[in-house]
């Protein structure tokens, strides 16, 4: 009768598994850069979500305090900002991506 398992033949065992496990995980797919389409819609959508923002509180202020249009002209001039604050952050972060690219 045996003590207990092989030493051996369980490190044998725990390698295969170990194969089997990595052959079996699928693949990372990372993509590194944004393509210039993708660039664009990211930057439309940043500005109408911010235009819409503003658009929607300044409507709603205006409704409560039943000051129809000063807030909504006012919000929406802030969503605009908003958005194309938002727009410029994004340029920047796509440039610096591809100055970092263009390094390597």
């Amino acid at each position: 009768m045996t003590d207990g398992p092989d030493p051996v033949r369980m490190k044998a065992l725990e390698e295969k598994l170990a194969a089997k496990k990595k052959a079996m995980e699928p693949e990372v797919v990372e993509e590194h850069h944004l393509s210039q389409a993708q660039a664009g819609w990211r930057m439309v959508t940043e500005l109408v979500v911010g235009l819409l923002l503003g658009f929607g509180f300044g409507y709603g202020l205006d409704l409560f305090f039943e000051t129809l249009p000063i807030f909504l002209i006012i919000f929406t001039m802030l969503g605009f900002a908003g958005g194309v604050r938002a727009m410029m952050r994004t340029a920047n972060e796509i440039a610096a991506k591809q100055a970092e690219e263009a390094k390597k």
